[in-house]
């Protein structure tokens, strides 16, 4: 049993270094270059989550409200439950995990183009995009709305690591925590509202 436990420890240990070497190099490679029009463009598309996450939820409740459609009205508030949850919940787990951002750990080989706190992981520009795309696509459920609403939800995350805010893996825990509190709170509110 122990020799197992040990070879265990050792496969993770090599996990755990590989997926830290191949996170920082993926970091790297997306922001090494220098094109200033191009990291204008990504520091706007990351500032926009800001207003996209409440302009998407009174959108969904107004369209609601003049149509008198109830459904869509508590699909609005259902966006904003689950982009709260998804914020907090990020919130929470910056301070948790504590881990540093990428142009802190390595000053030399990561460009710093924009401003954030102290702590990376994960990524909460990205879980608050992610989690208005998951509101949206839920509450309208059209192709031609869910495409445009994940990738602009993909281009913000791309914007953080090109911008040297966050690894890809504070992309991809972004990325999760926002789609799972969209899908978390519409489950929720299916089973607690059956009727």
């Amino acid at each position: 049993m122990a020799k197992k436990i040990f070879i265990f420890l050792i496969l993770f240990s090599a996990l755990r270094f590989y997926s830290q070497n191949l996170d920082y190099k993926v970091l790297k490679a997306l922001n090494q270059t220098d094109m200033p029009c191009w990291d204008k463009t990504m520091k706007g598309v990351s500032f926009s989550v800001y207003p996209a996450m409440p302009v998407s939820v009174v959108g969904i409740w107004t369209q609601g409200y003049i149509n008198k459609d109830e459904v869509m009205m508590r699909n609005g508030y259902k966006s904003a439950v689950s982009i709260a949850l998804a914020v907090g919940l990020t919130t929470g787990l910056k301070y948790a995990v504590n881990r540093t951002r990428p142009f802190t750990e390595y000053p030399n080989d990561i460009i710093k183009r924009d401003h954030a706190g102290p702590y990376s992981f994960p990524s909460g520009h990205t879980t608050a995009a992610f989690a208005t795309a998951t509101a949206v696509s839920l509450s309208y459920k059209k192709w031609y709305v869910t495409v445009p609403a994940y990738t602009y939800a993909s281009l913000v995350g791309y914007s953080r690591m090109r911008l040297g805010m966050h690894y890809g893996t504070d992309v991809l825990g972004g990325m999760i925590i926002g789609i799972g509190s969209g899908l978390l709170t519409w489950q929720l509110d299916k089973a607690f509202n059956k009727k």
